[in-house]
């Protein structure tokens, strides 16, 4: 057979032998230009077009979130990062990740690359609260739905906000130390005034230590939540103040840079996290008494999930807070 259009002849016909065959050209050019029906069967059925197949059977695009992390070097931090990973994989969204390290500029320049690429929302872990306001103006004029996690904006429209308690955190901290010091001595909190998150942490700590009028807050000295800068911010305290009992660092790294400068010394130290390294220094009996726990499993999974469900259509709590609690050597005896 030869096929001419939809048409086929057989190269046994007399159209292609002897003088007939010439005669056949101006009927095979008349086929192909007019693309009439009919002739014979071919071997395969055509198969229907792209554009008849119905809407369903077509792939949905997967929708992409940029996120931009306060850091990936903290305990805290991955284990927010891969409950993230997971769930975005259990709603069909893809996830573009990346790390500030603690700098306002680079995280500034990351999430203007995701309103760039048009991503369908983004995630922030601000470095600094008030800094950051500014990009999220410009996400949402771009009609990008900005989200924070862990850490507020001190501005902006964000859809959601997903962090632990951290007013409660700094209440239970506070009682805390308060028990270990029998209600009175000189304490300083080792602060980061720049971030929301560790604001609420020290309000809440303030407020419930300001119950123990025998307890007073004679410092509050920054160290950007980074324990060299707390191991010196420590040790400088504990040679200007010879009276200082207390110290409450608002996150496990300043507490362990902390421990560091307080060696055996008679001070009680509360850390904020329960990270690994914290927890083993609490078993341990050191310096380190007590820690606030956080869950950054649960807050990487609601923030996807806020995400999703904003993103579906669906209504979303614009603060959703995830509770903490309390680990000291006797709930971690048992290897909690």
């Amino acid at each position: 057979m030869f096929m001419i259009g939809r048409h086929c002849v057989s190269v046994n016909s007399p159209l292609w032998r002897g003088r007939a065959r010439p005669a056949l050209l101006p009927m095979c050019v008349l086929l192909a230009v007019i693309g009439t029906t009919g002739g014979c069967k071919q071997d395969a059925p055509e198969k229907p077009s792209p554009e008849a197949a119905p809407a369903a059977d077509k792939p949905v695009a997967m929708k992409t979130v940029g996120v931009s992390l306060l850091t990936q070097q903290h305990d805290f931090y991955k284990d927010l990062e891969g409950a993230m990973r997971a769930a975005a994989g259990e709603r069909g969204l893809k996830l573009i990740i990346h790390s500030a390290e603690f700098d306002p500029a680079r995280q500034t320049a990351q999430v203007e690359d995701f309103i760039t690429q048009k991503v369908s929302a983004i995630v922030v872990c601000p470095c600094d609260s008030v800094g950051v306001v500014q990009i999220i103006k410009r996400a949402y004029a771009a009609g990008i739905p900005a989200f924070t996690a862990d850490i507020a904006a001190a501005g902006g429209e964000v859809i959601a906000h997903i962090a632990s308690d951290n007013v409660q955190g700094g209440r239970l901290a506070a009682r805390t130390m308060a028990a270990h010091l029998d209600g009175k001595g000189e304490i300083v909190v080792i602060d980061h005034p720049e971030v929301a998150s560790v604001q609420d942490r020290v309000r809440g700590f303030v407020e419930e230590i300001a119950k123990h009028p025998e307890i007073k807050i004679i410092d509050r000295p920054s160290a950007g939540g980074m324990r060299d800068k707390a191991y010196a911010v420590a040790e400088n305290m504990l040679q200007s103040r010879p009276n200082l009992k207390g110290i409450f660092g608002i996150n496990d790294d300043s507490a362990l840079g902390a421990l560091r400068a307080v060696g055996n010394r008679d001070v009680i130290i509360i850390g904020y996290d329960a990270t690994p390294e914290a927890r083993e220094a609490i078993r341990k009996g050191t310096a380190l008494k007590a820690d606030v726990v956080q869950y950054p499993d649960r807050i990487g999974r609601r923030t996807i999930e806020a995400v999703a469900d904003h993103l579906e259509g669906k209504p979303v709590e614009k603060i959703i807070p995830i509770e903490v609690g309390i680990v000291d050597q006797a709930s971690l005896s048992g290897g909690a």
